[in-house]
């Protein structure tokens, strides 16, 4: 871990990031691609030191509330989490001022935080996103080691569904010739029924690979899957998008039983939920009043 003074907080979109690097273990990862410039050994978590002076001053001073994200880049709920609590520290400042907050991660140590979690949802807004790429435990521990298994994510999302938080899920990545087929697929889609999750984001049964990640991705199929690196090399050589070759049935499944079970598969809708911020309720009723003048 070190610290590093940074300039500011929160992007054009309203999001952050509170530390970079990550610990997680994920084969696939693509923040360690080399166009994210992370200058220090990934697994080196760099705290931004001024983070939370930053965005208190931004929430003070903003002139509308919207929602704020957080994890895009790195998961907010890393194992330092626990020692320095600056996730927790912005949710704080976040429910002090009446934001929302839709946050992504892979652990079940956001549970730490359930509290903040409802009093935002309450006040103004929260969705937690969940990533789930594997529906077998065993491949699970090989694909993200250090990180929550795939139940243990479900069962994240029952107890923001049983404390009526939304959830969203990223079916993403998939990766061909390892987790590319119908039982995981479906597996993991059973689970996202069984929590009632308002929406899945799913662009494509793969994944995108760029200088940086895809080395190291390639250096844990050797160790994990030996052949399997000269296949991806034969098959796509140097691509960004790396799709399945069983996408198209794939992506079929997962509409046809998104639509079935009513649950949002478009992600530019997703998205647009990820972003809007809602309407206080007096200002809803207010609303109301008035549209009643003009019936």
């Amino acid at each position: 871990m070190h610290y590093k003074q940074v300039k500011g907080i929160l992007s054009p979109q309203n999001g952050m990031n509170l530390y970079r690097g990550c610990t997680h273990g994920c084969i696939y990862c693509d923040a360690r691609s080399k166009c994210y410039n992370i200058n220090h050994v990934f697994e080196d978590i760099e705290v931004k030191e001024n983070a939370l002076e930053l965005l208190e001053q931004k929430l003070r001073n903003k002139r509308d509330k919207c929602m704020i994200g957080t994890g895009a880049m790195t998961d907010p709920y890393i194992h330092l989490e626990e020692k320095i609590n600056y996730t927790r520290k912005s949710l704080e400042l976040i429910e002090k001022y009446g934001y929302g907050v839709a946050i992504q991660t892979k652990s079940s140590r956001i549970l730490r935080d359930l509290d903040l979690l409802k009093k935002i949802n309450v006040k103004a807004k929260c969705v937690v996103q969940m990533t789930l790429t594997t529906y077998d435990e065993n491949l699970c521990k090989l694909l993200e080691s250090n990180v929550s298994t795939t139940k243990e994510r479900v069962d994240v999302l029952k107890t923001m569904r049983d404390n009526g938080i939304p959830t969203v899920v990223w079916l993403d990545p998939i990766l061909p010739f390892i987790n590319d087929t119908e039982e995981n697929i479906m597996g993991i889609l059973n689970y996202c029924i069984e929590a009632k999750v308002y929406g899945i984001i799913c662009f494509n049964m793969g994944l995108t690979l760029r200088e940086g990640n895809r080395e190291y991705f390639y250096q844990k199929l050797d160790e994990y899957f030996p052949g399997l690196k000269k296949l991806y090399q034969q098959k796509y050589g140097d691509r960004y998008e790396i799709n399945s070759p069983n996408n198209a049935r794939l992506m079929k499944l997962f509409y046809d039983v998104c639509l079935k079970n009513h649950i949002e598969s478009d992600y530019n809708k997703i998205f647009h939920y990820l972003l809007e911020f809602p309407l206080k309720k007096e200002q809803l009723s207010l609303f109301m009043e008035n549209s009643e003048l003009y019936q």
